[in-house]
């Protein structure tokens, strides 16, 4: 872990408190970060490994395009490299760039495949601090490629059982949220705790995360119906929706369905439509394990009662749901391996939104999805101004602040009213769970872009800049500069860019050899005269 701690002392005393983001979408770096021979191919190419494996663990940990490609190009900058085109398409990264003279030029594509989304906060605010650490000019090349290694090979912070224990947070906390009690909460950290451990153990065997989430939703009814039955013939009632309910959610908080529509509001349809069927697939999956948990029960003479409708909470429930709201996203959080800062940050940012959802939302009578709605824009704005303060990825608060208010409730009633032969009330409440999710994804785009315009520096488009004067060729500074100085003036100039800097000065000497030979001739000829 020294090579963390160097990364800290490095950025110590910066006094920046914007977001890596931020910095990356603002002006860029004063100068290229050196040594770097940006002519060299073997150069070229190590600078562009370095920026597509940052890519790579950013889109794995579920950051939305744009932002990964911004923060790709903000480390290419940071080393001098100006001109490169970027593409992201759903897990592929491509970098493109051209060197050469001009008579001949060199075309470099590194390509690169991220894997699955394996949501690991640890290695995501590692990779923040690296990309803090390369744009303030601290760290070479060659010792990023070494601190990307050691991000890898780390051990996470927090054993397999403490990170089932996280889950069980989750469970435990949201069955509660919807209207359970303490019993209830027990028993949903219990199961949510054994499909974790169980999917944990499954994906040992590599089996298809679609098959852990069949048994995950098979493990989530089973144990509630059952419980259900044996509180019935001592007496005691409750509700097993409750408990079926938060092991959904506890499913639903690792997959994309929310990440798809923010892809889509920012502007990768793409990557969107790609994330958005397998987040259905996913749920799919998800759905048919519960499905597959009610015929058991049935089977084995375990009946399930109908659904019921819930009431809003009561004025001495609020300040329990909103203290429950926030320890189901320090859990969550924790189960993504998260550090304490982190882990704080998000159960803070969670809280504020639930205060704000049962204090103004819920008692103005406001309908779920406009409440979700609202309530994820006050987090993405309070999570994106302490994630700022505290140098934390605005992923994390975000993710983690927006997850006790996920639809399981409402896709749990879908299935059952459809397994039921309720078409309408089954179609409604998918409906509605779509519209949920949809509606957090652009609170929290909203919010998020609201704190980024508070925080960050005045935008400058450097990558356009350079690109416009990418246009005008060496060939064209040839032509220009043998027609004059008024044709050499309109080359473009004020780029920030490396090739920019050497078309300007080429085409100015070009111009003055021009202006030289031509005083020679008319000198000659007025001696030979």
């Amino acid at each position: 872990m020294s090579w963390l701690n160097n990364l800290k002392t490095n950025l110590r005393g910066t006094g920046s408190k914007i977001s890596t983001v931020d910095a990356a979408k603002a002006a860029p770096p004063p100068s290229p970060l050196a040594p770097v021979d940006l002519t060299n191919p073997a150069h070229l190419t190590g600078v562009m490994e370095i920026a597509a494996r940052i890519g790579e663990i950013l889109i794995s940990s579920g950051n939305s395009n744009s932002d990964v490609r911004a923060q790709i190009h903000s480390v290419l900058s940071a080393y001098g490299l100006y001109q490169a085109h970027v593409d992201i398409t759903t897990k592929t990264i491509t970098i493109h760039a051209n060197i050469g003279t001009i008579n001949e030029r060199i075309p470099v594509n590194v390509f690169r495949v991220a894997p699955d989304l394996t949501v690991d906060f640890s290695k995501l605010t590692a990779v923040d601090r690296l990309i803090r650490s390369i744009q303030s000019g601290a760290t070479p090349p060659e010792r990023a490629e070494q601190i990307l290694d050691n991000i890898m090979a780390e051990v996470p912070p927090h054993s397999p059982k403490m990170v089932n224990v996280g889950w069980g947070m989750l469970g435990g906390g949201v069955s509660v949220m919807l209207g359970g009690d303490a019993a209830v909460g027990i028993l949903a950290f219990i199961i949510s705790f054994a499909i974790m451990a169980t999917n944990s153990w499954l994906s040992k065997f590599r089996l298809p995360a679609f098959y852990q989430n069949v048994v995950g939703g098979f493990i989530a009814t089973v144990p509630a119906a059952g419980f259900y039955t044996f509180a019935g013939n001592i007496g005691w009632t409750f509700s097993p929706s409750y408990l079926i309910a938060s092991g959904i959610i506890v499913l639903v908080a690792g997959l994309t369905l929310v990440q798809c529509f923010v892809d889509g509001i920012t502007g990768a349809p793409v990557s969107s439509a790609a994330r958005l069927f397998e987040a259905i697939l996913m749920t799919g999956a998800i759905v048919g394990g519960v499905a597959l948990g009610i015929q058991f029960a049935i089977l084995v003479g375990w009946q399930l009662p109908p659904l019921e409708h819930t009431s809003p909470p009561n004025a001495h429930e609020i300040p329990l749901r909103i203290v429950l709201g926030a320890l189901s996203s320090a859990g969550f959080a924790f189960a993504c391996q998260a550090r304490r800062s982190a882990v704080a940050v998000a159960g803070a940012t969670a809280g504020a939104g639930m205060i704000f959802y049962y204090g103004i939302m819920v008692p103005l009578g406001a309908g779920v999805v406009l409440a979700s709605g609202v309530t994820a824009g006050i987090i993405g704005l309070a999570g994106g101004l302490l994630a700022r303060r505290y140098e934390i990825p605005p992923l994390i608060v975000a993710v983690c602040g927006y997850t006790p208010m996920l639809p399981g409730l409402m896709l749990y009633r879908g299935m059952y009213a459809m397994i039921n032969e309720q078409a309408i009330v089954g179609f409604s409440n998918a409906g509605g769970a779509i519209a949920i999710s949809a509606a957090l994804a652009a609170g929290v785009v909203f919010g998020e872009k609201v704190a980024r315009n508070l925080r960050r520096p005045r935008s400058y488009r450097a990558y356009a800049a350079v690109q416009r004067a990418g246009r005008f060729s060496y060939r064209q500074a040839a032509k220009a500069a043998a027609k004059g100085s008024s044709a050499a003036r309109r080359i473009p100039r004020g780029s920030s860019g490396t090739n920019a800097g050497k078309q300007a000065s080429a085409s100015t000497s070009a111009s003055s050899d021009a202006h030289a030979a031509q005083r020679q001739t008319s000198q000659r000829k007025t001696d030979h005269t």
